[in-house]
């Protein structure tokens, strides 16, 4: 592979004009084509196969309105008037006869019908009923709904609009991104102590990531993409791409400050660092392409688009990038007499002997024991609240304070009760018989259950054989109870069947958002073993160990552990929640832990392969054990740092989103970005391998001779035939 990768970058630098202009031609070619033929985001979360979600489906041909997605224009009538005096009933009534003729609007119910009046008779809401999926509500019928809801406020009434058609707030751009994007800019000139250097990580980069989601909103006509996959993949290639660019172009100006020529250091730092960032890129991809395998279509479409995003970073690190050099030249060489210049040219590596990452390790290594102790029980005691964990999707009650959805939430709640905000549809079916009787025996029966509230008279469908009963929980849509009381039903369902001949079938947006938690809490496990095996195969065919897989796989999960228990205090249990300004605790979005777990999988074997392969080489050429960790981390102690603190700008970026989905996602991977880069591969790793010594590299015999040789670190590249050609230096 790195021969490849050298032959490549020599390529890239050549023609380095033909380079950028495909990448250009290809990037102007997506965003036509996003443009022209691209479609709506899907925010629909499915489970092909549950219960739920077949009962959807047959309630979409058989009554498409309860199928669909809601609105509700919760009234509020001034302290000491009521909601049902005849001028308010009467404005109620204009505004139901205006919302009816919305676009897309299937039924609108008023509180006459439904008997939604609170009990004070203070409030009273309007059911505002599509035949299609929130995804495909029009915002012009939503602009309807709230004008006519802004038009019964100037008649007294104070009015909010929810309900399902409102959710994640999609893609957003905002001062957050843009001041992560800046701050990664300063580590990068920090790190290189050039200007023009940070300008040329960055390039690429940006380029990358604009043709990665031009790529992905191309494909909405043909796939159901989300605004949270979007807004994952232009998180992940952001980050990602920055920190590959980084590896590369970093060990390209060592190289220049050495006086290699700039066409043949090019090719070097491709076919070496650029072979760690095939590596660590691939890791990332597989784990975020193995989501697939939990058979969620929204996750599968999630992974798959972030997968795609890290494999154009990926590209873009090792043709974009090389190009980019070529038209740089010399000039990206450091200044003679610089730190970096110093640093890169130094064989007994004093001049970087001071800095603060190289003082660190020499701590680290001088007492391995108590570091290992130390840095094992401060992850331990992080990852304790994971303990607690609970999993489910957001609702409005996660929207912000502010925003009319939450009002709408938080007034049904207060006035109604929080079953209200999720009720439940039971779909009885009696297979041809006429079936009003039996749902009516079905409601009867469903009202002996514990945990409801009410159960509203149940209601035909265009099958005869079909009735729809709704069930309203004295609990919210994200309480543990409420899915207790799923599953009761479930349980008592082949009892009512008997007693009435009618199978019965709970469906609903809480009811799928139960099961879509349930699928991925039992997803959790075996997925992680699969990334942990991975892991384990993956690191023994680079090191050609034994001791440095299990300790990288221990580590990892001591990383995912600590994550999720900082994710549990804040969001869950609320610890520092007003500090951060979050508007709603409770359980953790349900594919957070997923997510993490196969992105930070792909990050940690990028800073493990970055720091070990340093150290491996020292040994390999010493022999010295614990010398080898000091003097190997040296080399790239510095990199890894910078690469870290760009992550977790870019990630942490992204938290002030008021998008329910995505801050807690910011916040785990920039929490465990910073985890696993300075408490687990900055401290545990150089204890663990200074505790480990000679046997920290041992591998049997007869394993080496199996395994295949991956040659991350190059070392074929010293005996493969240097350029024959090589051109002038001139600036393009």
């Amino acid at each position: 592979m790195a021969v490849l990768l050298h032959r490549l970058g020599l390529s890239a630098y050549r023609h380095r004009k033909l380079v950028l202009g495909v990448w250009l031609v290809v990037l102007a070619a997506l965003i036509t084509c996003a443009g022209v033929f691209g479609g709506k985001l899907d925010d629909r979360f499915a489970v092909p196969g549950t219960e739920s979600q077949r009962a959807l489906d047959t309630l979409g041909r058989t009554l498409p309105e309860a199928s669909g997605t809601g609105a509700q224009i919760v009234f509020t009538a001034p302290a000491g008037h009521h909601v049902t005096e005849a001028r308010y009933t009467a404005v109620i009534a204009a505004t139901e006869a205006a919302a009816a003729k919305a676009p897309q609007v299937k039924a609108v119910m008023g509180p006459d019908l439904s008997g939604a009046v609170s009990a004070d008779r203070s409030t009273a809401i309007v059911q505002v009923q599509y035949s299609v999926q929130r995804a495909e509500v029009r915002p012009s019928s939503l602009d309807v709904i709230e004008r006519v809801a802004d038009a019964a406020e100037k008649n007294g009434l104070r009015t909010s609009v929810g309900g399902s058609v409102y959710g994640s707030n999609g893609v957003h751009i905002g001062p957050s991104e843009i001041i992560g994007v800046a701050v990664a800019l300063l580590v990068l000139v920090v790190t290189f102590g050039s200007l023009l250097a940070a300008g040329m990580a960055l390039l690429p980069a940006l380029l990358g990531v604009a043709v990665g989601l031009a790529g992905l909103l191309a494909l909405t006509p043909a796939v159901g993409i989300s605004s949270t996959a979007v807004t994952l993949a232009l998180m992940l290639g952001l980050a990602v791409g920055i920190d590959y660019i980084l590896f590369i172009l970093s060990r390209h100006r060592q190289q220049l400050a050495r006086g290699v020529d700039p066409q043949e250091s090019v090719a070097l730092a491709n076919g070496t660092a650029g072979s760690a960032v095939v590596f660590a890129g691939s890791t990332v991809i597989i784990a975020l392409a193995a989501l697939g395998v939990i058979g969620i279509p929204f996750l599968t479409v999630m992974g798959l688009g972030a997968a795609g995003a890290v494999l154009v970073a990926v590209l873009a690190a090792i043709t974009l990038l090389p190009a980019l050099a070529g038209f740089a030249g010399a000039r990206l060489t450091p200044k003679s007499g610089s730190k970096e210049a110093r640093r890169a040219t130094d064989p007994d590596g004093s001049a970087g002997s001071s800095a603060l990452g190289a003082r660190w390790v020499r701590t680290v290594v001088a007492k391995p024991l108590l570091t290992l102790l130390a840095a094992a029980g401060i992850l331990v005691a992080l990852a304790l609240p994971a303990a607690d964990l609970r999993l489910a999707l957001p609702d409005n009650g996660s929207a912000p304070v502010a925003s009319t959805e939450r009002k709408a939430y938080d007034t049904v709640s207060d006035k109604f009760g929080p079953g209200f905000n999720g009720s439940l549809l039971v779909l009885t079916d009696t297979g041809g018989r006429p079936g009003a009787q039996a749902g009516a025996e079905a409601a009867r029966r469903l009202r002996d259950l514990e945990g409801i509230e009410a159960v509203l008279p149940p209601q035909p469908t265009h099958d005869p054989a079909q009735t729809v009963v709704q069930v309203i929980p004295e609990t919210g849509p994200d309480s543990a109870r409420t899915a207790r009381l799923v599953r009761d039903i479930r349980a008592a369902a082949p009892d009512i069947r008997r007693s009435t001949g009618a199978t019965v079938a709970v469906t609903g947006a809480t009811a799928v958002n139960i099961d879509v938690s349930d699928r991925l809490s039992d997803s959790l496990l075996p997925f992680m073993a699969i990334v942990v095996g991975l892991s384990l195969v993956l690191l023994t065919m680079v090191f050609r160990s034994l001791v440095i897989p299990f300790k990288a796989a221990v580590g990892f999960l001591l990383s995912v552990a600590a994550s999720l228990g900082t994710v549990v205090a804040l969001f869950q249990w609320g610890r520092l929640a007003d500090v951060l300004g979050l508007p709603h605790t409770g359980p953790v979005v349900s594919f957070l832990p997923i997510i993490l777990i196969g992105v930070l999988f792909g990050l940690a074997m990028d800073y493990e392969v970055f720091l070990v392969s340093g150290m491996r080489e020292e040994w390999v050429r010493t022999g010295a054990a614990r010398a080898s960790v000091i003097d190997g981390a040296r080399h790239s102690v510095r990199v890894v740092t910078a690469a870290a603190l760009i992550m977790f700008t870019v990630f942490a970026g992204f938290f002030p989103l008021d998008d329910a989905l995505i801050k807690p996602i910011a916040f785990a991977l920039a929490v465990g970005v910073a985890i696993d880069a300075f408490a687990v591969r900055l401290t545990l790793v150089p204890a663990v391998l200074a505790l480990a010594g000679r046997h920290a590299w041992w591998l049997p015999a007869w394993l080496d001779r199996v395994l295949p040789d991956l040659d991350v670190e190059g070392t074929s590249l010293h005996k493969a035939p240097k350029a024959e050609h090589k051109e002038p230096e001139t600036v393009s």
